[in-house]
């Protein structure tokens, strides 16, 4: 997530009331997860097992809840609890703004598209040519779709991504301050839930095709002319590249990449990584031919006995 002007750290240090060490006049132009940090982006940590992976990232301030040597050309800001000092800068700079109408006035809506009864098109959204959404759809804040672009009715785009820290006292929300940008000629079903980036894009990407009641988690980025098939659920930070064919029923662990061209049958559970080119089958999941084998030679033993 960008900031709409750069700022500094003496002054991301005044809102958060946190020390800082590095340079006062030190720019910061925004913050982002570990996994989509870029130079000038705030990132945080509050696990020293995570302390290097931050430290060396590509982020250049790091909000984090112990002092340390501060990496050359880096900047640190010291919070007692880094997690909420994050969702507070999130809030300041992305504030919730609630809606007045069913379709925000600041939504831009591109020649020829059709938005049927009762859809709600949140602040701030941009609607491609030519796209059909279809009745009580919801497209939440900043979403963007390009051209072409069919939406059946009840899907829900940029609800919060499902992220939770455990305290004492309960779970405690990471706000969302992301998007979700669905590219040209991508069709999705009815009933589908794609859920914002915390601070990025989730991301489906121009020709794919999903089927009815298919959950896409925060972050995740789905490739070229891919083809999911109903009631698969794809967790958070998850990269499909492109042509990938997934049939139904099919979960996958967070933070895997499926490779171009990969097809994972029906009811299969992707705890794993995988290559593209290849057919996948099972929990935990193998090659479809390997697995079969597997089935085949564990029926031929139970005959045997």
């Amino acid at each position: 997530m960008k900031f709409n002007k750069p700022q500094t750290l003496k002054e991301i240090a005044s809102l958060i009331n946190t020390d800082f060490i590095g340079d006062e006049n030190f720019e910061i132009l925004g913050i982002n997860e570990i996994h989509v940090v870029e130079k000038g982006d705030i990132v945080f940590v509050d696990h020293p097992k995570y302390y290097d992976k931050a430290l060396n990232s590509a982020a250049t301030t790091i909000l984090i809840n112990k002092k340390v040597d501060c990496p050359e050309g880096k900047a640190l800001l010291i919070s007692d609890d880094p997690f909420r000092d994050f969702n507070k800068i999130t809030k300041h700079f992305n504030p919730f703004i609630a809606s007045k109408e069913s379709i925000a006035e600041s939504a831009i809506i591109g020649e020829g598209t059709v938005i049927q009864p009762n859809v709600f098109i949140g602040n701030n959204v941009k609607i491609g040519k030519n796209c059909v959404i279809h009745p009580n759809v919801t497209i939440y804040d900043n979403s963007v779709l390009g051209d072409n672009v069919t939406i059946h009715a009840n899907t829900v785009l940029g609800a919060d991504a499902f992220y939770y820290k455990k305290r004492p006292e309960g779970y405690d929300k990471l706000i969302s301050g992301g998007r979700v940008v669905i590219e040209n000629n991508v069709d999705l079903g009815a009933s589908c839930t794609i859920d914002k980036g915390v601070t990025g894009d989730t991301t489906i990407k121009e020709g794919t095709k999903i089927d009815n009641q298919v959950h896409v988690g925060h972050d995740t980025v789905i490739g070229k002319k891919c083809l999911i098939a109903s009631q698969t659920g794809i967790a958070g930070c998850v990269i499909i590249e492109d042509e990938v064919t997934i049939w139904g029923q099919v979960g996958t662990n967070s933070g895997i990449t499926i490779g171009k061209g990969a097809i994972i049958l029906g009811q299969t559970g992707v705890t794993k990584s995988v290559a593209g080119g290849k057919s996948y089958f099972g929990t935990p999941i193998e090659e479809s031919r390997e697995k079969l084998k597997q089935i085949a030679g564990l029926k031929r033993l139970l005959k045997e006995k």
